[in-house]
């Protein structure tokens, strides 16, 4: 199927799914309608609509429920009656399970209706999950505030939280979430926020929604005084190819320019300028056209014809939309629908729906970390105002928890803190589940029975408090262990129900090493090791420094044969005559070796680590030989002149060749990405498993991926590669190395490095070959590519979404699944969860047979039912679709 410029749709894409929404729809059995503020364990059909709505009390743990005054009920629909406010709190949320990956229109309702007798309007704030919905700012008493969403949830519920921003008490009247068919508003990025959806030509104030429309859209009466209302008491029918459905009652009306001559007109100018917008218009013919009658028209957008010409069809509903997202300069779209030359009827128009994508991609807390501290709040009915994502957005993270927060992963639990929270019973073995935690206070409770072995499996753990408890048995041996080694700040104060880590046959009074009998002690025992941690980690930079003055009795170099003279270094080449490349070390240049052409990479002087690499990528390349590795000549070493020399490498890197900087290199075609990827990840193999003792790259990055001149994919530079030691399988390291986006997280919070932290930034390069998207976005938010992807993927178009849209759908879509699959495996945030480098290999491969196995054969030919659109104005980079 052919992506970028060339748009297409298919006039039957998922009929099926749809019509099994509409029955769904029609029985309301995917319904989420919660009447808030209504009695508990209470249901009631609205008379009007025929929806039945729920109390929304098993869906929030807070808030008081209220009613407006009379005097505002009137003929309100029966939701708006009641509503539920929060006057205590900063943050409270509802938690409402719904179907994972399922588009859904979400839709939150404030009538304020006085409840309060104050008639002071409020502000506050709506969160969805860990993000920024938008701000409630009520300017009347009689009037609702609707907000809605079009939004597809990537975990199988959703938080709505109410944030009270000091400008008066949140409260909300109904939540209601309707699923649509995942064909339906597609985007290339972020949600849909609704600006507009009317019904055009309507001479009543009737709003309509359902039983009329399926979906429950709201819709809104909606004329010009240039225009003239037509209307049809007849059924205006929506094919099964036009999945967006809207209602007979509102196709049945249209409008036209009240002068036959004149187009028919309207104007979009949202208050963000910034933000990017789509729009759907609606068109069905209602007048039944005598044999010399026609209605033809173009549609022009900014002045840029845009769609056309068009016919509609009598009593037939056609939607004609943008695949693209549209964005204007300034921000004002006009639209403009001229008649044809041939045309003797004036355009019309009968509904139009506006919507401005709303970006979403604040990461929530790790699933892993959720799930635990949820049932530990279960388990010790922790009487704390815990509600909502617990550590984002930050500034409302759970009272008692600390989370790690590097940009781009998933905030994690790294600090528990419950002491004085009134825990009885035992240590809960819901806290083995926080595996990235750090620190954990127990203290001042009525906990009981044995301080539990799994505490030692915590491998981060720095701090453990548990005195002032009912505890007894023995102290595990390994925690021990670890606090004597200085690993471990362990306060278990001098509680006699204590019987050491020995037997508990006889009871002893045995001193345990550990700090703290007070609170007080306990704080500045922490203060102290934060001080002498850092002198210690000064102590370790200072000796690094002194480990990079360069010293020419290393032995290490000495013994090395394959030496240049930095004379041999500026005739090969030729004074340094050309610059191929630069990074940390220094600048690399062309040379050639009598008819080989060789890279020199000359160390600079500033460059404050450089010797230690140097010494580093010297002794390594000596030791490993491997086809996707780059191989090495030889190296100089006179002075502080200081050099590597190998194999020059004609495509440059990988970089090179996902940037859009360059228009001379060749774009690379999905196959030729594919082979690189597996030509990467072999070399990746062959330093983690085929090396003894395995060998770990540290900076696997598209820089570092070099191509010969027939794209053949080398790693190179490994100045910052570890060696791990036979005996184990991790590495504390001391120093942190790595390239943002590409490091793994886990071993930027640990320090313990593994192979995984390799497949982690192979992950993000392969993300990166696939998608051709920035690792961090250069935005506010910082997303991480994962965090896109994964975003992206739950909105179920991955051709049209993820893809770089370079590949002009030259591939096959089963191997771009099952690539993305492997990469969303690599960068788990947790490395027992990432496959090792063998079995990446594996997978790729079959990954390439599938894409080798299509070329072989030819591609299918594409669907008779496709249809070509006309292409947009460059300009506007957008195309214009008809259903």
């Amino acid at each position: 199927m052919v992506m970028g410029r060339f748009k297409h749709f298919i006039a039957e894409l998922l009929c099926g799914l749809a019509l099994i929404l509409l029955v769904h729809a029609q029985d309301q059995s995917d319904f989420v309608s919660l009447d808030c503020g209504f009695p508990e364990n209470s249901s009631y059909t609205e008379w009007k609509t025929g929806v039945g709505y729920i109390s929304d009390a098993g869906f929030i743990d807070s808030g008081i429920n209220r009613q407006i005054s009379t005097e505002f009920k009137g003929d309100l629909q029966l939701q708006l009656w009641s509503l539920r406010s929060f006057p205590e709190g900063i943050r409270n949320c509802y938690r409402i399970k719904i179907m994972q990956g399922t588009k859904y229109l979400i839709r939150a309702t404030f009538f304020y209706g006085n409840y309060d007798g104050e008639s002071k309007l409020p502000e506050f704030d709506v969160h969805l999950g860990a993000n920024m919905w938008g701000t409630i700012k009520i300017t009347n008493v009689s009037i609702s505030f609707v907000k809605e969403l079009i939004h597809v949830p990537s975990l199988n519920y959703i938080q709505l939280c109410l944030v009270n921003t000091q400008r008066g008490t949140p409260f909300i009247s109904a939540i209601e979430l309707r699923p649509l068919p995942n064909s339906t508003y597609v985007t290339t990025d972020g949600s849909l926020e609704r600006l507009w959806r009317v019904d055009v030509g309507s001479e009543s104030n009737i709003q309509y929604r359902y039983k009329f429309d399926v979906y429950d859209h709201m819709w809104w009466p909606f004329n010009f005084r240039e225009w003239t209302g037509l209307s049809s008491s007849l059924t205006i029918e929506s094919p099964s190819s036009n999945p967006y459905r809207p209602p007979s009652v509102v196709m049945s009306t249209a409008a036209t320019p009240i002068n036959d001559g004149a187009p028919l007109e309207f104007h979009l100018e949202p208050e963000d300028v910034t933000a990017k917008h789509y729009i759907y218009m609606h068109f069905a013919e209602v007048v039944k056209l005598k044999a010399n009658q026609s209605r033809s028209f173009n549609v022009i957008l900014n002045g840029k014809h845009w769609y056309g010409p068009y016919v509609p069809k009598y009593l037939w509903t056609s939607t004609l939309y943008s695949k693209d997202a549209l964005n204007s300069t300034g921000g004002q779209y006009f639209f403009s629908l001229v008649k044809t030359e041939n045309s003797t009827l004036p355009p019309i128009i009968n509904a139009i729906e506006a919507y401005s994508v709303k970006n979403l991609l604040q990461s929530e807390t790790d699933q892993e970390d959720v799930g635990a501290i949820t049932k530990i709040k279960s388990t010790y009915g922790v009487k704390r105002n815990w509600q909502g994502d617990p550590c984002a957005p930050q500034a409302y993270s759970w009272e008692g928890l600390n989370c790690s927060y590097d940009g781009y992963n998933a905030p994690r639990v790294i600090s528990l803190n419950l002491s004085s929270s009134g825990l009885t019973g035992k240590i809960s073995a819901d806290i083995s589940n926080l595996v990235m935690l750090q620190c954990l206070d127990l203290s001042n409770n009525s906990l009981t029975g044995l301080v539990p072995d799994f505490l030692s499996q915590l491998q981060y753990l720095t701090v453990l408090n548990l005195e002032r408890n009912q505890l007894s048995g023995s102290i595990p041996t390994e925690l021990l262990e670890r606090s004597k080694n200085g690993s471990l700040l362990l306060s278990v104060g001098e509680s006699s129900n204590f019987c050491g880590s020995g037997s508990c046959k006889k009871k002893k009074n045995i001193v345990i090493p550990v700090v703290a009998s007070t609170g007080g002690f306990f704080i500045l025992s922490l203060t102290v090791a934060a001080i002498l941690w850092v002198l210690r980690r000064r102590k370790q930079q200072h000796k690094a420094q002194e480990d990079t003055k360069p010293n020419v009795q290393n032995p290490s170099l000495e013994s090395i044969q394959r030496q240049f003279t930095y004379s041999d270094v500026q005739r090969i080449t030729n004074n340094l005559e050309r610059a191929i490349g630069k990074g940390g070390f220094g600048t690399v240049y062309h040379g050639c070796i009598d008819d080989t052409q060789v890279a020199v990479k000359i160390l600079s002087p500033s460059s404050f680590q450089g010797y230690q690499q140097f010494e580093a990528e010297v002794k390594l390349l000596l030791r490993v030989h491997h086809k996707n590795l780059t191989s090495f000549i030889g190296y100089c070493y006179e002075g502080t002149q200081m050099g590597l020399i190998y194999e020059y490498m004609a495509n440059g890197d990988l970089e090179t060749h996902l940037s859009d900087a360059d228009n001379n290199v060749k774009i690379l075609c999905w196959k030729d990405r594919l082979q690189i990827a597996l030509d990467t990840a072999q070399g990746l193999e062959y330093l983690h498993h085929g090396c003894r003792p395995p060998i770990v790259h540290r900076d696997v990055k598209p820089t570092n991926i070099l191509l010969n001149e027939n794209f053949q994919a080398k790693l190179a530079d490994f100045g910052l590669s570890k060696i791990l030691p036979t005996d184990e399988t991790t590495h504390v390291s001391t120093v942190v190395a790595g390239s943002p986006g590409y490091l793994d997280p886990e071993y930027s919070i640990s320090n313990r490095l593994t192979g995984k932290s390799d497949v982690y930034s192979f992950g993000v390069v392969l993300l990166r070959i696939i998608t051709n998207r920035p690792v961090i976005e250069r935005s506010h938010e910082m997303s991480h590519i994962s965090h896109w992807v994964s975003f992206m993927l739950s909105k179920g178009d991955i051709e049209n979404i993820v893809i770089d849209p370079r590949l002009y759908g030259d591939y096959n879509i089963n191997s771009i699944l099952k690539a993305v699959e492997i990469a969303m495996v690599c960068v788990s945030p947790t490395s027992i969860k990432r496959p090792t480098m063998d079995q990446v290999v594996s997978e790729l491969k079959e990954c390439l047979a599938i894409e080798l196995s299509q070329r072989k054969g030819g591609y299918e030919e594409e669907s008779i039912d496709s249809i070509e659109m006309i292409n947009m104005n460059l300009s506007t980079n957008v195309n214009a679709l008809v259903r």
